[in-house]
């Protein structure tokens, strides 16, 4: 989609979002007191948010960046059975073999159980492919409407900043939710027709049914997107501060990158605690018998601390810019 069509796709939201807006304030009468403009306000919130959906999920970059996150599973699930197309099994022990039931851990038990291909396919996904499409989702929220002259429409109609600037991040965040869920379906997809399904097997070693497995790859799913909280939000502070899309995209991904070298690096080892990707293989708790909770509330509580700092700034950046496109 072009840059063009996008800007008209924003323009008719904007529109759409005034019209209710305006059929609501007109509903509510001249004479409506305070309490009668609250809802108002919440519908036309409402309309902006679904316009918002709309425009990011119609954009060709959004589409192509499900369909490389799509593709992701497929590809190893097809080199894995190339792999053991002659009866072998890929190595690992009962539970996953070591690594803490990592990506290459998972890939063991996939001949086993296709199931396992969904913590697989998001273990594989979350160190870049995921979150770098998060941060060109959040990196052109703001700065992509100031570089394509609409931000300035979409405050008039009337927005406010606040409202604005909420409803791109829980844009963003839903986009979150849906990458993950896209990988988990796709790895469900082609695990259950290239492999068998049956009892799961545990990092612990123990063994659990197919519905409570396929509960926990749900829950699995939701961690992985909430774990992207913090990209997401450091992703919208980058935005507020440039009218530049691609800039606010390439500055979102580098930031990416380079913590996830310095979080490898031996020597920062007293800063990997607070880098906002060093918590997210954590996941592979939930596959343990009885769950770990200790590493998966810490990256919780790091994605909450990342969001509310980055959160704060991108709020104090783009209520005190002035706004000229």
């Amino acid at each position: 989609m072009s840059r063009v069509e996008e800007q008209g796709d924003t323009a008719s939201g904007v529109a759409a979002a005034s019209g209710v807006a305006t059929a609501s304030h007109a509903g509510a009468g001249a004479g409506a007191g305070a309490g009668a403009g609250r809802a108002p306000s919440l519908v036309w919130t409402f309309g902006l948010f679904r316009s918002e959906l709309v425009t990011t999920f119609r954009r060709w970059r959004t589409l192509a960046l499900l369909a490389v996150l799509a593709a992701v599973p497929i590809l190893v699930g097809i080199a894995v059975k190339i792999e053991t197309g002659d009866g072998s099994s890929m190595g690992g022990g009962p539970g996953g073999g070591g690594g803490g039931g990592e990506g290459p851990a998972f890939i063991a038990q996939i001949t086993n159980n296709g199931l396992f291909l969904v913590f697989t396919a998001l273990a594989a996904t979350l160190p870049f492919f995921l979150p770098m499409a998060v941060g060109v989702v959040a990196g052109d929220a703001i700065a992509g409407e100031a570089g394509g002259g609409t931000l300035r429409y979409l405050l008039v109609a009337p927005a406010g900043r606040t409202r604005l600037l909420l409803t791109k991040y829980a844009t963003v965040m839903t986009f979150c939710l849906v990458a993950t869920l896209v990988v988990a379906a796709s790895a469900l997809a082609v695990g259950a027709l290239l492999f068998p399904l049956g009892e799961v097997t545990t990092i612990s070693g123990t063994r659990i049914s197919f519905g409570e497995g396929l509960f926990r790859a749900l829950l699995i799913a939701l961690a992985v997107a909430a774990s992207l909280i913090g990209i997401a939000a450091l992703g919208l502070f980058v935005s507020t501060l440039t009218n530049s899309g691609i800039a606010a995209m390439a500055t979102t991904v580098g930031l990416l990158i380079t913590v996830q070298i310095l979080d490898q690096i031996p020597q920062l080892d007293a800063l990997h605690p607070y880098f906002f990707s060093h918590y997210w293989l954590s996941f592979a708790d939930l596959m343990r018998e009885p769950v770990y909770w200790d590493e998966l509330q810490r990256n919780l509580g790091l994605q909450a601390l990342y969001a509310a700092v980055f959160g704060s700034a991108a709020w104090a950046r783009f209520t005190s810019r002035d706004i000229t496109t």
